[in-house]
Parts: C-alpha cells; structure tokens; sequence
C-alpha cells in the first residue's frame, strides 16, 4: 500500500480535495451563493451545527474520499482519518487574509496596537530645535 507509488500520488490529491471541499462548505458562500444558502437553510441543526466546524466537516467529507483509495476494511479506516487529518493540518498551514480598513477619520492617528501618536509629524517644515539659535 505505501510502498505503491499510485498510491501515495491519490493520497496526496485526496488530501487536497478533501480540504477544499471541506473549505468549500465550511467557510465559503459558494458558487451564486449556493453554500451560503444552505448554511441558512440549515441553520442550528445538527447538520448546520457540523457545517461551522472545519475539523467536524473534514470527518463527514473524508469518507467518500478514503474509498477512492481502498476497500480494505483497515486501510480505508485509516485513510479516512488521515485524509482529515491532514486537511485540518492544511487549514491551519493557511494564513488569515490580510484585510485593510479604512480609519472613520483621518486626523485620528491611531496604530494598530491602540497607541495613540504623541505629537504631530510634520513633514517638510522645520522642527522647533532646527529654529532655535545658540547664542
């Protein structure tokens, strides 16, 4: 079985198919909104419930995905765990979006951490100690 390499080659494009269609259903709206729809419909349910968790879905979408690769009672168990193993090992690999904001208002300076700017920065015009002469 791991010694096959067609068998590791189906593992690997196992793997990343069950991670996007886990991705898909648990953190995507979908083509024309039609996951988003669902979630909806679906609502607090069990099965509404189970679609909010990643590593809960990747369970449930692992297991057709472990037939493609066996039959066997015990490579198939073990293929259905570890292709949701390792989608929830490639959901958490991925970075958070980078999202920009745009400030209320832009005489407000604030960085991202809540330190507020002390002083004004005045670019272009000559500091206060520049001005002063030594006598």
């Amino acid at each position: 079985m791991a010694d096959d390499p067609s068998f590791l080659i189906r593992f690997a494009l196992a793997s990343l198919a069950t991670w996007r269609v886990t991705h898909l259903l648990a953190s995507e709206d979908g083509p024309a909104d039609l996951v988003a729809r669902l979630r909806v419909q679906l609502g607090s349910s069990v099965v509404g419930k189970m679609m909010d968790c990643f590593d809960c879905l990747s369970l449930w979408v692992a297991i057709p995905t472990a037939f493609l690769l066996s039959r066997q009672p015990s490579v198939l168990l073990l293929s259905w765990l570890a292709l949701s193993g390792a989608a929830i090992l490639l959901e958490r690999l991925k970075s958070e979006p980078l999202m920009i904001e745009r400030t209320q208002d832009s005489e407000h300076r604030e960085t991202s951490n809540g330190v507020l700017w002390s002083e004004e920065i005045n670019v272009g015009r000559p500091s206060s100690a520049a001005n002063s002469t030594d006598g």
